[in-house]
């Protein structure tokens, strides 16, 4: 299903309806701040499996991202956040960024293994964040690629529709997607490393 929603003027309507699709363990795809994304309630194993199927990952090896409204939910996902590092994240959140912290025994449920780290991203995307505050709870996110392509993403809609109809549930047509992905910086360890240079201006 192709759902068009407008950033600029949400219909809580629509909203609902993405959000009982994420509770009942469907998967979507996704309008972020960056590019568009693949999603899915992280407390439903089913659908974690079936996004992991879709990226041809296995399921003990992904290593997707943890898409928040704010950093309310961080605590139930991550240890020992320092304040320094916290305080910067809620300088630069909402934003293009991906901060991988260490994570908790939580990560071992949602993820099936022990996992140490956890990417958390809070887009500054306004029908990203309508979905997570309705869900009430952050959602499990992988960004889609394109492998056919000279761009690596894939930018319009109706073009990942088209590619995606059969394997999610719902595309959320948000309108044009960046073809920049997140800018990533490990915070696992004494001093932070730039993983991936990728959108805003993000300095160490």
């Amino acid at each position: 299903m192709l759902i068009r929603i407008n950033p600029y003027s949400i219909d809580d309507r629509l909203i609902w309806q993405v959000v009982n699709c994420l509770k009942r363990g469907g998967v979507i795809i996704y309008p972020t701040d960056t590019v568009y994304t693949l999603g899915c309630d992280l407390t439903h194993r089913e659908a974690y499996e079936k996004v992991c199927r879709i990226k041809d990952i296995k399921p003990n090896k992904a290593n997707f991202s943890i898409v928040c409204f704010d950093l309310s939910h961080i605590t139930d996902f991550t240890t020992n956040v320092p304040t320094p590092v916290y305080k910067m994240m809620k300088r630069n959140l909402p934003g293009p960024y991906t901060f991988i912290l260490n994570g908790n025994h939580n990560l071992t449920k949602i993820y099936g293994y022990n996992k140490k780290t956890v990417g958390i991203r809070v887009p500054d995307n306004t029908i990203a964040r309508a979905i997570v505050d309705e869900l009430g709870a952050p959602i499990l996110s992988a960004s889609i690629k394109n492998e056919d392509s000279i761009l690596e993403y894939i930018t319009d809609a109706q073009e990942i529709y088209e590619a995606y109809e059969n394997l999610v549930d719902i595309v959320i047509d948000g309108g044009p997607g960046g073809n920049v992905p997140s800018t990533i910086i490990d915070y696992t360890g004494p001093e932070p490393i730039l993983v991936r240079e990728g959108a805003g201006s993000f300095t160490l």
